[in-house]
């Protein structure tokens, strides 16, 4: 339970916490860390990604990305495919494995999001969004 009297930063932070903690016994048959599940959320609309573009959706440094890219990379759930617009770079493409994983992942988030706000009204879900983005904006 959250208390009402700490901050708002306090109070994100527990619940990501928790958030971490369930979806990491739900997922524990998958071997994943929270950031290799974030990664492989994010992916699940199969989507090919630059790693810039795939570190802003994640919340993630570019330079921790790599390393969570890598491992997820061992594990054969993804590739760096060349981009073909820019034969400089590398776009982060899920392979068949990948896919039946991050739809595993997707589906997980999904339901935990379904149940932890089922008592919770679309103006305070917007409510949440706002300072969510408010947040996100201002350490960019």
């Amino acid at each position: 339970m959250i208390n009402q009297s700490e901050g708002v930063v306090a109070a994100l932070h527990q619940a990501t916490h928790v958030t971490l903690q369930v979806l990491a016994a739900s997922l524990a048959h998958l071997d994943l860390t929270g950031s290799e599940q974030n990664v492989l959320a994010v992916l699940a609309d199969r989507r090919p990604r630059a790693v810039g573009e795939l570190a802003t959706q994640t919340g993630t440094r570019p330079t921790t990305l790599t390393s969570v890219l890598d491992r997820l990379e061992r594990k054969g759930l993804l590739m760096r495919a060349l981009d073909h617009a820019d034969r400089r770079s590398f776009r982060i493409v899920l392979t068949a494995a990948g896919r039946r994983t991050a739809t595993t992942v997707q589906a997980a988030v999904r339901e935990l999001e379904r149940t932890a706000l089922a008592s919770v009204s679309a103006e305070e879900v917007a409510g949440f969004r706002a300072v969510a983005r408010a947040l996100t904006e201002e350490r960019r």
